[in-house]
């Protein structure tokens, strides 16, 4: 019996494309070809068969559940902060050229939109030293915040100044200021090398100190019981990110204030992915390597839901053999991701069958299992319905 057929079909690294894997011409000849619309069968000279005709490797798959994790993408911090450098770039009244003083988030789309704006994104882990880059126009302070150094240096040389610094890092900002004015020696939970303790503690150099783990609280030396201490963290980061640090303190320095200024935002999106995750074979985590919080979120579902997770840049990045076996697929993203990669993703994963094979094995097993079939056999691909789109959450 001649195999029946199904499409599998993988993202081509533009946006909003797709191409079909075909699998009835010879080795040697198989490429991806563009999508074409749906058409009757029709046979060649060479006896092969069209590019939108393909084969099924198996019979009675019914489409990949897919649960679309909420809430996930994008917090107000960073839409606000992308909002104003879209505006200032638009506005004749903003001296141009726009600079963003490093990555407005960790995550490369997002970065490339800004581009088309004509915004020119200064990559770099030292906003004092970027500066050094802009001798006119604008420079755009990143939801991440920056230190007061900073901000002076760039109205020293004269540029136009807008600070998109997230309410929350503001909070933490001030925060730290009134305390180092009390005399207090503040604990500073977070993340070396990630700007927004850079920002932090450039308010008051002396007084804070940058600790990750236990061993950092133990290197400082300071004596239980000798000095006024408080603690805060760095809002990005999330209660299981910072409880077991944050119980050390506390048993050490049995006075220390303990401040909470984590982002909510964070955290509901930890916990949603670890319940949500759950329910499901498979974790997609849609975001950029390089973004902190999207990488925490697969090692939240890995770690605590026991679930396997992918970190996944956009759809080109899915492997049609993660899915074998694979009947529900959750799909979540870090507050860095653009939302129209996040529902090019599920869109995606709505047109999978429960059950797919890599391409290669598609292939072989589509020839194995019809030695018999005349050369003029062919089977035509089912249509498809487009999935929806991810909701407004994204």
């Amino acid at each position: 019996m001649s195999p029946t057929s199904y499409q599998l079909l993988h993202p081509a690294a533009s946006r909003g494309t797709y191409r079909t894997m075909y699998c009835t011409q010879p080795r040697a000849a198989r490429q991806p070809l563009p999508r074409s619309p749906r058409r009757a069968p029709e046979e060649t000279a060479s006896g092969s068969c069209r590019p939108d005709v393909v084969l099924f490797t198996q019979r009675g798959l019914n489409p990949v559940e897919v649960i679309k994790i909420s809430p996930r993408g994008y917090c107000y911090g960073v839409v606000d902060a992308i909002n104003l450098a879209k505006k200032a770039a638009k506005d004749p009244h903003v001296p141009k050229p726009v600079h963003i003083l490093g990555a407005i988030v960790h995550n490369r789309h997002a970065v490339a939109e800004l581009e088309r704006y004509g915004i020119v994104s200064l990559e770099g882990d030292d906003r004092e030293a970027l500066l050094d880059q802009v001798s006119e126009g604008t420079v755009i302070f990143t939801a991440h915040g920056v230190s007061p150094a900073v901000k002076r240096k760039a109205r020293e040389k004269g540029l136009y100044c807008i600070d998109a610094t997230c309410p929350d890092v503001t909070r933490t900002h001030t925060l730290v200021k009134e305390l180092a004015a009390q005399g207090y020696t503040i604990l500073y939970i977070g993340k070396r090398g990630h700007p927004e303790p850079a920002g932090v503690i450039g308010e008051a150099p002396d007084h804070v100190h940058l600790v990750e783990n236990e061993d950092d609280v133990d290197a400082l030396g300071i004596e239980p019981g000798r000095e006024r201490i408080a603690v805060t963290t760095q809002t990005t980061l999330s209660k299981w990110d910072t409880q077991r640090v944050l119980d050390y303190i506390a048993r050490r320095y049995p006075q220390a204030r303990i401040y909470n200024d984590l982002c909510m935002a964070t955290q509901e999106r930890q916990e949603a992915a670890v319940e949500q995750g759950r329910e499901s074979d498979l974790v997609l985590v849609v975001g950029d390597t390089r973004s902190n919080n999207s990488n925490r979120l697969v090692q939240v579902v890995q770690e605590i839901a026991g679930r396997p997770a992918r970190l996944i840049d956009s759809a080109a990045d899915i492997r049609p053999e993660w899915f074998e076996g694979v009947k529900r697929v959750a799909v979540t993203a870090g507050s860095s991701t653009p939302s129209h990669i996040t529902r090019e993703v599920v869109r995606y994963l709505e047109s999978l069958p429960v059950q797919v094979f890599a391409a290669e094995d598609a292939l072989d097993a589509a020839e194995a299992s019809s030695p018999a079939a005349p050369s003029g056999t062919r089977f035509q691909a089912p249509e498809t319905a487009a999935g929806p789109a991810a909701d407004a959450a994204d």
